[in-house]
């Protein structure tokens, strides 16, 4: 209980962007693409993914925003942890969720995406809210909980 008189606690600052990055995986090998130039973040590599529409799960976001960006469709299949990161454009929470393409082999994929091998994901530049995944995923046992 608040003592009376207490002022409720507020916070001033905005709320987080919810995002939803597609982790996708193929025999060792994973999907990336680079960020174009005029947006936050230009230049750097990244997962296929965006934001989370109201009413939409981040599991639902990855599988959208994959097959939006890549032409490759995808199935949810786990999840690694997600991350609160502060940028100089804004908060921004990135739920990363372990996907598995639906057919095999892997369909080819256009500039700026493509896939690398997961030894190789250290020669790219991610943001920084990536460094714990990239490291999960370039150690032994990259599959996320249910994949």
């Amino acid at each position: 209980m608040e003592p009376i008189g207490a002022m409720p606690e507020t916070s001033t600052a905005p709320p987080a962007t919810r995002v939803a990055v597609a982790v996708v995986e193929d025999h060792g090998r994973f999907l990336i693409g680079q960020r174009p130039p005029g947006i936050p973040l230009a230049g750097l590599w990244e997962f296929p993914g965006g934001k989370i529409r109201p009413g939409e799960t981040p599991e639902e976001a990855a599988e959208r925003e994959c097959l939006e960006e890549t032409g490759v469709a995808v199935r949810a299949c786990g999840a690694y942890p997600t991350v609160v990161e502060q940028y100089a454009h804004g908060r921004v929470e990135v739920s990363f969720i372990a996907c598995r393409m639906e057919r095999d082999p892997a369909p080819p994929v256009c500039p700026p995406f493509l896939w690398v091998a997961a030894a190789d994901l250290r020669r790219y530049e991610f943001p920084s809210a990536n460094t714990a995944l990239l490291r999960r995923l370039t150690g032994a046992g990259a599959n996320a909980d249910g994949c």
